[in-house]
C-alpha cells in the first residue's frame, strides 16, 4: 500500500497498472478479488446505515485509545448504540455460564457499587455471569457494553434480543465482525481480546478451571492491565478458575466490591473530579505539564493508557516521565501504573 499513491488505485487500476507501480506480478492482484471485495463493502455500508451503526477505524478520535495500544488490535470496530469509548474509566467483568447463587450476590454487590463513579462496564453478553452484569447495569443505571463474537445482523444466544436492546439505549454492542459472521468458536478468543484491551482492569467473578473468563483474564495480563479476582470455596468448580488466578499472581484477590474502587482510586464521586484544580509547575515543559495533569486527572494510569491519552510514542514518554520522577512529581507504582507523589495534589 506504500507504494500506491492512495487505496481507490488499488481498486480502479488494472492489474498490469499495479504491477508497473508496485513490482508485483499482475496475477497477484488478480487474485484479490477486488471488485467482490467492493461489493461486498457496499453491502455492509447499506446495511450499517440502515440499522444505524457507526463504524470506527483504528485512526478515528472515537476508537478506543485503550484498545489501540494492544498489539493485535482490530483494525475497524462496528457500533450499534452512543457511548465514548475513551471515557475515564473502563472495566471488563466476566464469569462462567454456569453461576451460583454466590456469584449471581457478588456480581450484583459488585454493579451496584459502580453506580455515580463514571464507570463504564464491558462484557460478552454470553449465558450466565456476562448477561448478570449487563442485567444489573441497565438496573443501577451503569454504562455497558456488551462485545459480539459475530456480526450485528444478529444476537447470540438469541435469548438476549431484549437484553441488547435495552443496552443499546444507554450503553452499546460493539464487534469488529460484519454482517454475516456466524458466531463460530474461534472468533470467541477474538471477542475476548477487545473486553480486555479496551478496559482498565478485568474481574473474573466466577470461573471454572478453564472458559472464555480466565481467556480474559490471561489476556488482560498480557496487556499489562490489572486482573481481579473473587476468591470461593477450595472444592467448588465454578470459583476454580478464580482460585488459580489468585494463587499463581495474576489475579489480585477481590474481598469486597468496594476493594476494587479503592485500590482503583475511583472512589471519588464525578462531582468532586469536575471541582479539582490542576497543579502547574511553570518549571516544566509543556508536554511534562500535560503528562502532571493527565495523571492527576487519572490516578494510577497504566503507562500505555497514558501513550494513548496523550498521543506521545511510549519512548518518549518514558524520557519525560524519567524528568518528572527525578523532579519528585511522579512515581512508578507497580504494574506500570504512574501517580502523582504524595503532597503534589491540589484542589479548590
Amino acid at each position: 500500500m506504500a507504494h500506491l499513491p492512495s487505496i481507490e488505485t488499488l481498486f480502479t487500476a488494472s492489474s498490469k497498472e499495479l504491477s508497473d507501480i508496485t513490482g508485483l506480478s499482475p496475477g497477484f492482484f488478480g487474485k484479490m478479488q477486488r471488485n467482490s471485495a467492493l461489493e461486498k463493502a457496499d453491502r455492509v455500508m447499506e446495511f450499517h446505515a440502515k440499522h444505524g451503526i457507526q463504524s470506527i477505524f483504528y485512526q478515528d478520535s472515537e476508537f478506543s485509545r485503550r484498545l489501540n495500544q494492544c498489539a493485535d488490535a482490530p483494525t475497524q470496530l462496528f457500533m450499534k448504540g452512543e457511548i465514548d469509548l475513551n471515557q475515564a474509566r473502563f472495566v471488563a467483568v466476566v464469569g462462567t455460564r454456569s453461576s451460583t447463587e454466590y456469584g449471581q450476590r457478588l456480581c450484583r454487590e459488585l454493579i451496584a457499587s459502580f453506580q455515580g463513579r463514571n464507570i463504564v462496564v464491558v462484557s460478552g453478553l454470553a449465558l450466565g455471569i456476562d448477561a448478570l452484569v449487563h442485567q444489573y447495569c441497565l438496573d443501577f443505571g451503569v454504562p455497558t457494553i456488551g462485545v459480539l463474537g459475530h456480526g450485528l445482523d444478529r444476537i447470540y444466544p438469541s435469548v438476549h434480543r431484549s437484553l441488547a436492546a435495552k443496552m443499546i439505549e444507554s450503553g452499546a454492542l460493539l464487534t469488529e465482525f460484519v454482517p454475516g459472521v456466524d458466531p463460530d468458536r474461534e472468533n470467541f478468543p477474538k471477542r475476548n481480546r477487545i473486553v480486555a484491551g479496551m478496559c482498565d482492569a478485568t474481574i473474573v467473578v466466577e470461573s471454572k478451571s478453564s472458559g472464555g473468563s480466565l481467556i480474559t483474564a490471561h489476556i488482560a495480563n498480557s496487556y499489562n492491565r490489572d486482573v481481579f479476582a473473587f476468591p470461593g470455596l477450595v472444592h467448588q468448580e465454578t470459583s476454580q478458575g478464580c482460585n488459580a488466578l489468585i494463587a499463581s499472581s495474576k489475579a489480585h484477590l477481590l474481598e469486597t466490591s468496594e476493594s476494587f474502587v479503592e485500590y482503583m482510586q475511583w472512589n471519588e464521586a464525578v462531582e468532586s473530579k469536575e471541582k479539582s484544580q490542576f497543579v502547574f509547575f511553570p518549571e516544566l515543559s509543556k508536554i511534562q505539564q500535560e503528562i502532571v495533569h493527565e495523571i492527576q486527572s487519572h490516578p494510577k494510569v497504566q503507562l500505555d493508557v497514558l501513550s494513548a491519552q496523550l498521543a506521545l510514542p511510549i519512548s518518549t514518554l518514558q524520557v519525560e516521565l524519567l524528568q518528572l520522577r527525578l523532579s519528585g512529581i511522579v512515581e512508578e507504582l507497580p504494574g506500570k501504573r504512574l501517580q502523582l507523589l504524595h503532597g503534589v495534589h491540589s484542589s479548590t
